[in-house]
């Protein structure tokens, strides 16, 4: 059984008594309990002293106005309704206990529609006052929410990238127990892959954001891994700005990335010479990414052509698809340059 509606109380401000007990009567037949306080010394008193859902002040007191009421009960962060009610028809009277934060202004005077007026406008004010604190509660329970999601997809991402890691190392156990070359480069190229989708969820584990990553830095970290497995003389030179994605598209970037990265240090340079891979993330406009991966190798065949299986490029192609982009191989003297363009939609943050 739902508990009865609570009744509201109703602190009068006014100096004159007939006029408190002839609204005392008529509000308490529409259920509402109102309490007189002739001037600001007794308002101030029970104001402290008791609970009120609406206050009704008069404008002029025997000491002071209602504004100073007004003025102070906003000053010590009271949100109670406040309505304001005087003879004047001056308007500034109403702007200025409007400013000083009354829910509304009725004007006093001896018609019967006063009466009317006053019920309803407490009655809107301490509704109109109810609501915000009900939406102020729901934003409070939304934002613990939206804390505790982010903190558990935190704690996911941390799981998957913990998992992934697990994986890689039982194939670099097994690449080393294989006494095939052949087999030994499938499983490197195979942890690569891996790795640059677990680099995403430690990026997302440790930043600030459960559905973003910032692109540059997680290239920088992904291809950090990459520097220890890369030939003898091959020196890696990563270049970026910053570019916010989402997460799925950091998963196929990184994925375009590590099939470039090892495609050229498996081709560039066949006398294990060594060289300079280059890779490079601009924005060269607001939500537009791009990037380059560049060799000064040897120089390979255009991307239609392909060596070995393929899959390292039709990897790279489903991935580019996926982001909706454009994969460019330009003519170069010297080398080999791959240029993927991207839109970088991220993910708003509300």
């Amino acid at each position: 059984m739902k508990d009865a509606p609570k009744r509201p109380r109703i602190l009068y401000v006014d100096d004159d008594p007939v006029l408190a007990r002839l609204i005392q009567k008529a509000l308490s037949r529409v259920d509402m309990e109102v309490i007189h306080a002739p001037d600001a010394t007794e308002a101030y008193r029970l104001l402290a002293a008791e609970e009120f859902q609406a206050v009704v002040l008069d404008h002029y007191l025997p000491s002071g106005t209602g504004l100073e009421i007004l003025g102070r009960m906003r000053a010590e962060g009271s949100k109670i309704a406040a309505i304001y009610v005087t003879g004047s028809s001056d308007a500034t009277i109403a702007v200025a206990a409007l400013k000083a934060g009354a829910d509304d202004y009725v004007i006093k005077s001896a018609t019967e529609d006063f009466l009317p007026l006053l019920q309803r406008s407490i009655r809107q004010s301490i509704a109109k006052l109810e609501l915000e604190e009900a939406k102020a509660r729901a934003d409070a329970e939304t934002r613990a929410a939206r804390a505790r999601a982010e903190m558990l997809l935190s704690e996911v991402h941390h799981r998957v990238a913990n998992s992934l890691a697990m994986v890689q190392s039982l194939l670099r156990l097994q690449a080393q127990a294989s006494g095939s070359e052949e087999v030994k480069t499938a499983l490197a190229e195979a942890q690569g892959r891996i790795g640059a989708v677990a680099a995403v969820h430690r990026s997302l584990y440790l930043g600030n954001e459960g559905r973003q990553v910032e692109l540059g830095t997680y290239l920088r970290t992904m291809l950090a891994d990459f520097t220890a497995t890369l030939p003898p003389g091959v020196k890696l030179d990563v270049s970026t700005e910053p570019v916010q994605v989402s997460a799925d598209r950091a998963v196929c970037l990184g994925v375009v990335v590590s099939e470039l990265v090892t495609n050229a240090a498996k081709y560039a340079w066949p006398c294990g010479s060594g060289g300079s891979l280059t890779v490079s993330l601009t924005e060269p406009e607001p939500g537009r990414g791009r990037l380059s991966v560049s060799d000064d190798g040897i120089g390979s065949t255009p991307l239609a052509e392909t060596r070995g299986t393929g899959l390292g490029r039709r990897l790279m192609r489903a991935m580019v698809d996926q982001l909706g982009g454009t994969v460019e191989q330009p003519v170069s003297a010297q080398g080999t340059t791959v240029v993927i363009d991207f839109e970088a939609e991220c993910e708003a943050v509300s």
